[in-house]
This record gives C-alpha cells, structure tokens and sequence, in this order.
C-alpha cells in the first residue's frame, strides 16, 4: 500500500516523534511509506518546553522526511496538500492530540483526492487543559476523516460523543517501544545516576504537566520512611518552582533526586533500570506512552484511576490501579507494592503483555482497517 504519513517527524523530538518513527518503520516492511511534518509545529511562544528539535546527545531515528506544513500559514496548508496528492496514496495518516493542530491538519485532510483515505490516530480528542477552541477546531478535523484509531476507551467514548460525520473507530493498545536499548543491571544503573543502591525506588518520568499529578506523588513520598528513594525525570511545561517548594518542606527532601530536564533516548535506559517501579499520578488522562517505556524495560506500574491507563495496566497483574486520587491513597499502595514483594510477579506478567503488543501488528491493524472503509 501507498501510504503518506503527515505527523511529527525527526528532526522534531519527543514522543509523538518515537511513536511516529516505530510505526513508520513497522509500516515500510511491507508498504511505501512517505513521511511528511512540520515546517513549524508551534510558534515558540506556545511552546513550553526548551526546544522542539532533536540535540546533539538524543539517539534520534533520523527518518527522511518533507518538512513543509507551518500550523499558523494557512498557505502552507494548501502546499502541504498539493505535495500529498501530487504523491498519490492510498491511505494518508495523521496522529492527533490536541485541538491547536485541527485548522491545519484538517484543511490538509480536506483537500485530499477522493482516492486517499483519511486515518487519525487519537491520544486525545478532549484535551486535559481545555481551551475555548478546543470544540470547534477538533471537530472540523474529525468530520475530515473516514476513519480513527483510539488508543484508549476513554478516547474512543470522547470521539463518539463529537459526533463525527465518519464514525468508524478502531480500539487499538499502545505497541511497546523497542527503540531505547536492552535493560540495564539495577545497581549499574543505579551508580550511573548517584542514586543508594538499597533503597525502594520510585520513578516519575516524563512531560512534568499539572495534569500529571507531580505534585500529589511529592506529598505521597512524604509519607513514606527513609527506606525509599523518588526519581522524579524530565523536563518540566511551565515553572517546576511549585514543586520545588513542595519537596525543599519534605522531610523526605534527602531522598528525592530530580532530574528536571529532557531525558534523551539514550539515558532512557539508566531511568528504568533504576527504579522498582513506575508511577503515574495523573489527575486526568487518556493513555500514556509512558506505559509502553515501561513495559519494554520490564517495570510495574502504580496508577491513578483515570482515564484509559487501566487499559494497560492490570490491577495486580502488571501493576496497581489506584483509586482515589490523593496522596494518601498512592502512599498506601506504595507501600502494599513493596510489601507484598510484587516486582517479580508483575515483570512474568509484563513479559507476556509485550508478545502481543508488537509495532508490527499494530501497524498490520492499520492496514486492515483503512481496506475495510
């Protein structure tokens, strides 16, 4: 199949560009593929991170790619569109999360040749910091569109409920990244890092957003005894000064080693290996890509019951789902998971989630569905 893939590509950085990059390669096996993105994907004061471009110390996937749709130039719309159908595919693809992107993807979308089908696969369709735009914008994107792929109930439901012209959904898990390298030895990883190598280690990593919960884990971890340890990586949208002052009045302070930065594809691995186990305090969410890092390196999880993250992490199976959202309620489970010893117990699970949750099939899916429209 012909197939043209109008995302985030390198030399953009970040998850959605190792998401992008892994199904990419999955799908030119046995398809031609042709990647497109962003001449400007955010005007750098939307932008609240440090850069959106691959550094010289990220293990990026330099993937070949037309760098040509600016997201504020309605006329790059229209160029973005010629160049996509002077190409001539089967299937254009596009990934979507968040409403900003609905004017120019969707002009893209709309200016298509009959012939093309149209695939999006959602991270969101209702944003978790809404915006006054968030309606009108997404649903002129999705009425573009004669198909989806969700990558969680909570997505699929929030799809449904924007009554889109062309309704056809697909429920698909998060494959598992594949991309960061083999696991590290614990206390190898843990001396990489200047972490003690005998305390319980709790790991927070990625985006720090409010809607992740940071600041809940903090108050957790100052509950706990001095046997744990909290690494908190990653680089931080907005000011981390809130969370800064919440860990300089922790008497657990000590213990807690931030990391406040992007963490490239290369120190990945060190993060991981690390830690005992992973935890997503999120107060909202969809999915998280973060549980696919996860299972790649073999780490459970303790998560918020929000969302669609019980979709891939099973209460005591692979992981603990944590009711209430509070710091009470993550500091108890903290603390059964250690002391019912479940470490080992959830990585046999894990091993098994992996097999079934290739890049490959989920990229064969794809294929599947876009033929059935």
């Amino acid at each position: 199949m012909k197939i043209a893939y109008l995302s985030t590509f390198y030399p953009l950085r970040g998850g959605i560009a190792q998401f992008n990059g892994s199904l990419y390669r999955a799908l030119e096996i046995n398809n031609e593929v042709k990647a497109y993105t962003f001449k400007r994907q955010y005007p750098d004061f939307l932008f609240p991170g440090k850069t959106q471009y691959v550094q010289e110390n990220d293990n990026a996937d330099i993937i070949e790619s037309v760098e040509i749709l600016d997201t504020i130039n309605p006329l790059s719309y229209y160029k973005t569109a010629n160049a996509i159908n002077k190409y001539n595919p089967e299937l254009l693809l596009f990934k979507y999360w968040m409403s900003f992107f609905g004017p120019s993807l969707g002009t893209v979308a709309r200016k298509m040749s009959p012939r093309t089908k149209i695939i999006t696969i959602l991270d969101n369709v209702i944003p978790h910091e809404k915006r006054v735009i968030d309606k009108p914008f997404t649903k002129y994107f999705l009425n573009q569109n004669d198909g989806f792929i969700a990558m969680s109930e909570t997505v699929k439901d929030d799809l449904l409920s924007m009554k889109p012209k062309h309704p056809n959904v697909l429920l698909l898990n998060h494959p598992v990244y594949n991309h960061f390298g083999e696991k590290i030895a614990i206390l190898e990883a843990r001396k990489e890092l200047n972490l003690n190598p005998d305390k319980k280690t709790i790991l927070f990593f990625g985006f720090i957003r409010k809607y992740k919960g940071l600041d809940l884990l903090i108050q957790a971890f100052n509950l706990l005894d001095k046997n744990y340890q909290l690494i908190i990586a990653g680089e931080c949208y907005g000011s981390f000064d809130p969370y800064q002052q919440l860990i300089d009045n922790s008497v657990n302070k000590d213990n807690i080693h931030v990391f406040s930065t992007y963490i490239s594809d290369s120190e990945v691995p060190y993060f991981f290996s690390a830690a005992d186990v992973c935890v997503l305090p999120y107060k909202s969410a969809t999915q998280s890509g973060i549980t696919s890092i996860a299972h790649h390196f073999d780490l459970p999880m303790i998560a918020t019951d929000t969302g669609g993250l019980k979709e891939t992490i099973i209460h005591n199976k692979n992981g603990l789902i944590v009711k209430e959202i509070s710091s009470i309620a993550l500091k108890d489970a903290i603390i059964d998971y250690f002391k019912r010893d479940l470490k080992d117990k959830f990585i046999d699970s894990i091993k098994l989630i992996k097999q079934n949750n290739s890049w490959a099939n989920f990229g064969e899916k794809i294929i599947d569905f876009s033929q059935s429209l």
